[in-house]
């Protein structure tokens, strides 16, 4: 599913135009990545948590050049399902 399409189911479901709803996906994505840029975790009870993992410095290889690199310690986001997401999608599963 595309964010257009989830705009658009929004918009069908609620009845409000899709310019409106298109803002307010738009903001919702603006507040988490800013929220996440600044090192804070975001909770949304009933789907899930956005949370930030740091990654330690390991050693890489460039097959190319066939050499080691270092890659260093980075941070990077993840998303971890609630209990309540999980069931409803293993459970609609075939």
């Amino acid at each position: 599913m595309t964010k257009a399409e989830i705009v658009a189911e929004i918009a069908n479901k609620t009845g409000i135009e899709k310019v409106a709803v298109q803002a307010t996906v738009e903001a919702f994505m603006d507040s988490v990545k800013d929220s996440m840029s600044r090192g804070e975790n975001v909770y949304l009870r009933g789907f899930g948590s956005f949370t930030i993992k740091r990654r330690a410095e390991k050693t890489g290889r460039n097959i190319s050049k066939n050499t080691t690199i270092i890659i260093p310690a980075h941070n990077i986001p993840a998303f971890k399902p609630a209990k309540t997401f999980i069931h409803a999608v293993k459970d609609s599963v075939k």
